[in-house]
């Protein structure tokens, strides 16, 4: 087995099998709402119920989910992805590994959430 050298770059953390993870620079850049009802593009949320009540904690659970796992843009993130909200949500989170792994890589803080 060979060995990675400290200068290689980082390897891309899938969020599913041949589409890497989206990972935002900064939490601050997330300025998504923090209430109110959410639709999504049918690029992220293909079944007709695309709407989320995000004073309702499972709804925003499940669109955050959605977002994260779905999305190919950083724009997508920044629109409907709040970083205070998702550094309290992220414990609870059901995310898939590469999405969780690349998300804590670039905000070690989200780690200790």
């Amino acid at each position: 087995m060979q060995a990675l050298s400290p200068s290689a770059p980082p390897v891309a953390l899938l969020a599913r099998p041949g589409r890497p993870a989206v990972v935002a620079r900064t939490l601050a850049e997330l300025a998504g709402p923090t209430g109110g009802v959410v639709e999504l593009p049918v690029r992220l949320m293909w079944s007709s119920e695309r709407t989320f009540d995000l004073g309702d904690p499972d709804d925003l659970l499940w669109m955050y989910e959605n977002v994260l796992r779905e999305t190919t843009r950083a724009d997508d993130l920044r629109q409907l992805v709040n970083g205070r909200l998702l550094g309290r949500v992220w414990p609870m989170l059901n995310l898939p590994r590469g999405v969780r792994q690349a998300w804590e890589r670039e905000h070690p803080g989200l780690r200790a959430a």
